[in-house]
């Protein structure tokens, strides 16, 4: 009987601590991915609000447009560190089947695009996602950013490559997992993977009916446009 008692209390231990290691991995990053550096940095050096202008993202593509190559490198660089963060982060809290790393991934993922500090307006994700994949699964990031340069670089279109990518996202992730090239296996991580890539794409709805209807902007890195929306 005590043997009964004492294997209850430490299963009973073990699953709490699970849990709270679990709910840790998705409060702490989305709490990170919260802090929306396009915002911050608008609001901050020039007193405005990114979502004014352009396409109303608060993402590094319309700083780039907006405010020039500064603006949208410090963008990049922030959004793809907090994603970094977390990811590390939850590693080091529950690191079972990659379970941990993936869970905070997503996380800031969502709180990078519905950010509670900015009343849950924020940008697109694809910074803070490739920032994400590229800790995760550095394999699958060269892939994917290789085919991601190809597109912008061939039709000028961010949106295009970013769709594009975020599509074959979970298709590779299963692929090199088969291939036993992923570190994590199959099971969660490309769980996960579907996951982030519809929430993004799903963002880029409204991209996507521009580019079927030929009035999608092109990326230039030769000059800024600052219209309002």
């Amino acid at each position: 009987m005590t043997d009964l008692h004492g294997f209850l209390t430490n299963y009973i231990d073990a699953y709490a601590s699970m849990v709270i290691c679990i709910i840790l991995c998705m409060v702490i990053p989305y709490l990170l991915g919260s802090v929306n550096f396009a915002l911050v940095i608008s609001k901050v050096f020039y007193h405005d609000d990114i979502r004014k202008y352009g396409s109303g993202n608060a993402g590094m593509t319309n700083m780039l447009r907006t405010y020039g190559k500064v603006a949208a490198a410090g963008t990049l660089l922030c959004d793809m560190l907090k994603a970094v963060i977390s990811v590390l982060l939850g590693q080091l809290i529950y690191n079972a089947f990659g379970i941990g790393g993936y869970l905070a991934g997503f996380f800031c993922v969502l709180g990078h695009i519905f950010p509670i500090f900015f009343k849950f307006k924020g940008g697109k994700g694809v910074a803070t996602v490739a920032a994400m994949v590229l800790t995760l699964d550095p394999f699958c990031f060269l892939i994917l950013i290789i085919l991601f340069i190809m597109i912008v670089a061939s039709t000028k279109y961010v949106s295009l490559g970013s769709v594009i990518c975020c599509m074959l996202y979970p298709i590779l992730t299963s692929k090199l997992a088969n291939a036993g090239l992923s570190g994590w296996g199959k099971g969660f991580p490309v769980l996960i993977s579907f996951a982030v890539a519809a929430v993004v794409i799903f963002m880029h709805r409204e991209n996507i009916k521009r580019l079927m209807n030929h009035t999608e902007n092109k990326i230039s890195f030769s000059k800024k446009n600052k219209e309002k929306k």
